[in-house]
């Protein structure tokens, strides 16, 4: 159940304030009906958070964790880079 929660937590704290949101937000705006919106949303997140589980599960199985932690860290210092100089 802890493990549960951490994910809950984690996912939660990562999903804040990122484009997905504010485009919820605009989409919301624009919209008369808040369900559909929110239905839409929640369907997109739940098939993306799919994709990415089956995947990485796939992933994890062939690979060794040493290279899939070196290749996400790699991952995040080029796009760190490309933010910062506004390449990205």
């Amino acid at each position: 159940m802890e493990n549960l929660c951490d994910n809950f937590y984690l996912g939660f704290l990562a999903e804040l304030g990122d484009k997905t949101q504010l485009s919820t937000m605009l989409l919301a705006a624009h919209n008369e009906s808040y369900l559909s919106v929110f239905l839409g949303a929640a369907l997109a997140l739940i098939l993306n958070t799919i994709i990415g589980v089956y995947l990485g599960s796939v992933i994890s199985k062939s690979l060794p964790m040493h290279y899939i932690h070196l290749g996400g860290g790699i991952a995040f210092i080029i796009i760190g880079i490309l933010l910062i100089t506004q390449k990205f």
